[in-house]
């Protein structure tokens, strides 16, 4: 089963995400902030991690860079889903290692396509 890390501080968004990937039989892992997200990614090695920029205590910017910092995290493909939606966000999050970047709001059909790409 593939696995997939959801990191984001809005309930509505982490719900519906949840609820979509396991209904595309993902095993879905949920965090609320950065660090809840790399204690999670300390025992699972997500394929997929979608990630909020902004966020309490460890924003999405500086989790991108411990994940990368991680070896065993290595295959782990990220996308951004960030109401930061300025160029120089989204350039900054991919020089950073993002393998995609999308803006909210989000069609949920849209993220699920991309996560099947990254995946392809």
């Amino acid at each position: 089963m593939r696995k997939i890390l959801i990191v984001d501080d809005e309930p509505n968004i982490v719900m519906s995400l949840e609820y979509t990937f396991k209904k595309n039989n993902f095993e879905v892992f949920i965090a609320r902030d950065g660090q809840e997200a790399l204690d999670i990614l300390q025992n699972q090695l997500p394929d997929v991690i979608i990630l909020d920029i902004m966020m309490p205590f460890v924003d999405g910017f500086e989790t991108l860079e411990q994940i990368k910092k991680n070896e065993k995290l290595q295959h782990c493909k990220v996308m951004f889903l960030s109401a930061k939606n300025k160029e120089s966000d989204i350039e900054k999050g991919m020089a950073l290692g993002a393998d995609a970047y999308l803006t909210k709001p989000f069609s949920i059909k849209k993220v699920v396509d991309q996560v099947n790409e990254l995946l392809a």
